[in-house]
């Protein structure tokens, strides 16, 4: 085959890629879901999907499970948690749900859970898993799961009060045995991670201090890259820092896009609505529609290429808890 060929080939197959790739200028929309029914308000929550339904978990004070069924386009109620649980990014593995960095108690000395707690979605029950260990507890940090293994990035000690910390574990499944792997390049809290093709971005978040009076002032602009292959870390060039800095807001990936939803900032009162967006091949950040509602303190659903978020706070700190259910399209 010529030079020439090769050349066409070449082309035509990066114009095949370009065509069916996510378009990196959309920007997409929000719509408030219209449930046949309402669920409890709540914020510093989790929401995480297993098969065709939402689970809505922890919040301040001790809250029932809340269960969205996609098909029913409703509400039920599961069971309420052994203890009150929040400020966690909980994950899903074979059909139960874990939380492996929630805090409980008051502010500002919350104190992070010394066990794994477990709710399995079949039988609507919670159960307490192996112990966390020693010396690596925290709430607030930010957690996934790939292949058979759960990875927790980062986090804070102490409530909101200090020891924010850059800690890395990972937990495997199928042995239950725990892996200290290498610190973040920085520590961070009330910040989410999201998965793409080996690599684990940590996003947003800030270092939590009422000991100096700085609860919600140190936010991070950095994008932290990990590579679970290597387990090493790099952080993304400075122009590609988050364009608006801001805590608590959800992250999830749709396509090749990074997408951070929401978030509590001292630049303003009302919790954020702003919905930015890393395009993994451009190597850029843009503007996406605005949600409905600002809010933080909790999670984002990627179901079937679309954004599901519920629940939260609607203004910097815990009032007023949302009940809301938005998704998110680029069509």
């Amino acid at each position: 085959m010529n030079s020439k060929i090769v050349r066409l080939v070449s082309l035509f197959l990066m114009i095949t890629t370009i065509a069916t790739a996510q378009n990196p200028l959309q920007t997409g929309r929000w719509e408030i879901v219209k449930t046949t029914n309402t669920t409890l308000a709540r914020h510093e929550c989790s929401f995480v999907g297993v098969g065709n339904k939402f689970y809505l978990l922890g919040g301040r004070g001790i809250k029932a499970v809340a269960i969205y069924d996609v098909n029913k386009n409703s509400w039920s109620e599961g069971k309420e948690p052994p203890i009150e649980i929040h400020h966690f990014q909980a994950v899903a593995y074979k059909g139960s749900i874990y939380m492996f960095s929630a805090m409980t108690g008051k502010f500002p000395h919350e104190t992070a859970l010394k066990n794994i707690l477990i709710y399995n979605t079949k039988t609507n029950t919670w159960t307490e898993g192996g112990e966390i260990p020693e010396g690596r507890q925290r709430g607030s940090a930010g957690v996934v799961v790939q292949n058979s293994k759960a990875f927790i990035v980062s986090g804070i000690v102490d409530g909101h009060n200090s020891t924010h910390v850059s800690w890395v574990d990972s937990y495997d499944f199928k042995t239950k045995t725990w892996t200290v792997l290498r610190d973040a390049p920085r520590a961070r809290d009330h910040f989410h991670v999201a998965l793409n093709d080996n690599k684990i971005y940590a996003v947003g978040g800030r270092n939590t201090s009422f000991a100096t009076n700085q609860t919600f002032d140190l936010t991070i602009p950095e994008v932290d890259v990990y590579d679970i292959k290597s387990n090493t870390w790099t952080t993304l060039a400075k122009e590609n820092n988050v364009p608006i800095l801001r805590a608590g807001a959800s992250v999830t990936f749709l396509g090749n896009d990074l997408i951070v939803i929401g978030g509590e900032s001292m630049q303003q009162k009302e919790a954020h609505n702003n919905v930015d967006a890393y395009n993994l091949a451009t190597k850029s950040w843009r503007k996406l529609a605005s949600l409905h509602t600002g809010r933080h303190g909790t999670q984002a659903i990627n179901y079937k290429n679309k954004i599901f978020i519920a629940a939260g706070c609607g203004s910097r700190g815990g009032k007023p808890e949302l009940s809301t259910l938005e998704m998110f399209t680029f069509k």
